[in-house]
């Protein structure tokens, strides 16, 4: 969906009655539903709609209050969006130990080519904090002694942030429905492999177990089921012959790094879509992006034979046998 509507995202326990509560209120104030989707996963509800506002006969302030009291009446979390709230987009981090990818994402932010504010980095370990302090960008820790983050305080953060997109700049933890359902196709994380093949951890490693030939990375929108969100970009590399896990590494860093800076580009302008589980360039014809391999790969690629078109086959298929005569 276009920035042109607003979005309103409904979290919560499960429950009899809640899309009917909040597609009544707004129907009573005269405001249409382009586009509603909504899941549960382990108990948690989520419904994800996008209206449009134009002609609705209350303030945005008034809605928004209308909408969180409601939320409350029901027992759920109501987030309300508007189109023209600000022009500024905000991004968190989160990460891990790995610090190429929030690197790159600094030095794209430093130079101007990511046009929004990368508001907060959020980590498990504090190990990238003096990076953050780098670019004088607030850096939280919320990972215990094992690493294992405090969701709650986690959910607070991007709150307080008012974040707009959520980059895992290898984050190396799963994040729980309760946070993945607030940012519906507003979270992106990078995978070091060309998913679907080899989701989940030790990418590398099972790529060299499986002897493939080309290994490379995906920068994907995050959802419930791990790794297997919609794909936005890839970079593929050839496997060196003899290769270890660092060699892999060493060539993949870059491009996770690469492919995640795009990926969020791409986001950011809103040049690309979700459909039916994929992604597609919402104009194609007005964009630049790339979201395969780069365009030259298609001059390298031989057009014949193709099956059925060969012209030996076709200059000498058979007659139908005449029948025989009595």
């Amino acid at each position: 969906m276009t920035r042109e509507f607003t979005k309103i995202t409904v979290v919560g326990e499960d429950d009899t009655g809640l899309i009917a509560e909040v597609t009544s209120l707004l129907f009573e104030r005269s405001i249409n539903i382009e586009d509603l989707d909504q899941a549960v996963r382990e108990g948690i509800f989520r419904m994800t709609m996008h209206v449009d506002t134009a002609e609705m006969v209350c303030t945005e302030e008034k809605l928004r209050t209308d909408l969180h009291e409601l939320g409350e009446e029901l027992g759920v979390d109501v987030q309300v969006q508007f189109p023209t709230e600000r022009e500024t987009q905000q991004i968190a981090v989160l990460v891990t130990k790995e610090s190429h990818c929030l690197e790159a994402i600094f030095e794209a932010w430093a130079s101007g080519n990511i046009e929004a504010e990368v508001s907060v980095v959020i980590g498990n370990h504090s190990d990238l904090e003096p990076l953050a302090e780098k670019y004088d960008v607030p850096f939280h820790d919320i990972g215990d002694d094992n690493g294992n983050p405090d969701e709650g305080e986690l959910l607070d953060l991007l709150a307080e942030y008012d974040a707009d997109l959520i980059v895992l700049a290898r984050y190396m933890r799963i994040l729980s429905p309760d946070v993945v359902f607030r940012y519906e196709s507003q979270i992106i994380n990078v995978h070091p492999s060309l998913l679907p093949s080899f989701p989940g951890a030790e990418a590398y490693l099972q790529a060299l177990e499986e002897g493939v030939r080309l290994a490379g990375v995906t920068a994907h929108y995050v959802t419930t089921d791990l790794d297997q969100g919609p794909i936005i970009t890839q970079r593929a590399f050839n496997v060196p012959p003899d290769s270890e896990v660092e060699d892999l590494r060493r060539l993949g860093q870059p491009l996770e790094a690469e492919a995640l800076l795009e990926a969020i580009g791409l986001h950011l302008n809103d040049e690309v879509a979700v459909h039916r589980g994929r992604t597609q360039l919402r104009d194609p014809e007005e964009s630049d992006a790339q979201l395969g391999a780069p365009a030259e790969l298609n001059d390298m690629i031989p057009d014949r034979p193709i099956d059925g078109l060969g012209e030996f086959v076709a200059e000498h298929e058979e007659e139908p046998e005449a029948e025989a005569d009595d």
